[in-house]
C-alpha cells in the first residue's frame, strides 16, 4: 500500500466548509495510507504544521498531494513543493480555485517553481485543465466525487417557487444576487421563498440578512449544515441557484444534479464545464439578475424543459460517484 501524505486546508472544525482534503483525503485512505495537515486555525501554525508533516516522514512517503489555490494559500503548495523537490519526494498539485491563471500570468516564476516540477498535475475541473493546457501544462482532470447513493433523486413539480442557494457566504459568490431574485420574483407576484445554507466567510453572510432585512423579505438562512442535513432539507425546495462570479466546479452543484433539483446557474469559470445550457441545466450571465429571474420563470413555466434537464443531469451525476472516481486516482497513485 502507498503511504500519502496530503497537505490542505481542514477547517470544517472552525465552522467553514468541508474542503477537499477532508472529503477525499478519508476516501483515499480506501487504497493507501494517508496522513493529512493541517487543521490549524492560525495560517503560520498551520504552515508549520504543513512543513513538519512532510520533514518526518520524508523517506517512507510515496505521494504528496497539496491542494493548490489562486489565493495566498497558493504559498503554502510553493513551500511545501519545494520541500519535496529537496527530498526527491512525488508531488501532485491539486489544483482549485476559478482563478489560478491569475497565477500564472502573474508569477509565472513561481508557478514553474511549483508546477514545472510535479509528479503530476491533477484538475478536478476540466475548465482548469483547459487552463493549465494553454499554458503548456500537462494536466490529469479526476472530477470531485459524490456518494450517489446518499442523494435520493426526486421529481419537484413547480406549483410555488423555492429556491435553494447553498454555499459558503463570501463575496465572489455573489449571495446578494439570489435575494435580489427572490424579491423580483415576488414583485412579478409568484409565490417564491428561498433557503440560503451555508457558513460566514468574509462578512456576506451579514451583509445578506442586513439586504433581505431591508427588502422585507423572509429569507431562511440556515448557516452552515451538515451534508446530511442539507440533502434532507433540500426536498423543501424544488429550484438550485447558483450566483458565482468565480468558480471552478462546485460539488454543490454535482449535488443539486444528484438530487434532481434544476438548476439556474452563471455561467462563469469551470461552471460551463459541467452544466450544459438547456442540456442539465440553465446558464445565464454573471451577475445578470433579470436573465437569472426570466429563466427561473421559464422553468416555472416550460415542465418539458424541467423534466429534460434533471434528467440528464442525474444521468451526468452518475459519473461523479466515488466507485468512478476512485480508479481514477488508483491510475495515477501506483
Amino acid at each position: 500500500m502507498k503511504n500519502v501524505l496530503y497537505i490542505g486546508n481542514a477547517l470544517s472544525h472552525k465552522g467553514r466548509t468541508i474542503t477537499t482534503i477532508e472529503t477525499l483525503g478519508k476516501k483515499l485512505k480506501e487504497i493507501c495510507s494517508v496522513k493529512v495537515a493541517s487543521n490549524k486555525s492560525n495560517k503560520v501554525l498551520r504552515l508549520l504544521d504543513m512543513i513538519f508533516l512532510v520533514l518526518r516522514n520524508p523517506f517512507k512517503t510515496d505521494f504528496v498531494l497539496i491542494d493548490t489555490y489562486s489565493t495566498t494559500n497558493f504559498y503554502y503548495a510553493l513551500i511545501i513543493s519545494q520541500i519535496c523537490r529537496f527530498f526527491k519526494l512525488n508531488y501532485i498539485p491539486i489544483l482549485h480555485g476559478g482563478n489560478l491563471e491569475h497565477r500564472l500570468q502573474n508569477n509565472p516564476k513561481l508557478s514553474r517553481l511549483i508546477f514545472n516540477n510535479a509528479y503530476k498535475l491533477v484538475a478536478p475541473s476540466n475548465f482548469l485543465k483547459t487552463v493549465f493546457e494553454k499554458y503548456n501544462y500537462e494536466v490529469i482532470y479526476i472530477p470531485n466525487f459524490i456518494e450517489l447513493k446518499d442523494y435520493p433523486f426526486t421529481d419537484r413539480p413547480i406549483e410555488i417557487i423555492k429556491l435553494l442557494w447553498v454555499r459558503s457566504f463570501s463575496s465572489i459568490y455573489n449571495p446578494n444576487l439570489a435575494i435580489s431574485v427572490l424579491k423580483d420574483l415576488l414583485a412579478k407576484n409568484y409565490e417564491a421563498s428561498l433557503t440560503m445554507i451555508g457558513p460566514e466567510v468574509d462578512g456576506s453572510l451579514s451583509l445578506a440578512k442586513d439586504y433581505a432585512k431591508q427588502h422585507n423579505l423572509d429569507v431562511n438562512f440556515t448557516g452552515k449544515l451538515s451534508k446530511k442535513e442539507w440533502i434532507q432539507l433540500s426536498g423543501r425546495s424544488n429550484i438550485f441557484i447558483n450566483t458565482t462570479n468565480l468558480d471552478n466546479t462546485p460539488v454543490s452543484l454535482i449535488e443539486a444534479m444528484a438530487l434532481g433539483l434544476p438548476i439556474v446557474s452563471t455561467n462563469v469559470g469551470g461552471i460551463p464545464y459541467l452544466i450544459s445550457d438547456k442540456v442539465d441545466g440553465l446558464l445565464v450571465p454573471k451577475a445578470h439578475l433579470k436573465a437569472m429571474v426570466d429563466q427561473i420563470i421559464y422553468l416555472v413555466e416550460n415542465d418539458t424543459m424541467r423534466i429534460k434537464t434533471i434528467q440528464n443531469a442525474r444521468r451526468k451525476a452518475e459519473h461523479f460517484d466515488w466507485d468512478n472516481v476512485k480508479i481514477r486516482w488508483l491510475s495515477v497513485l501506483q
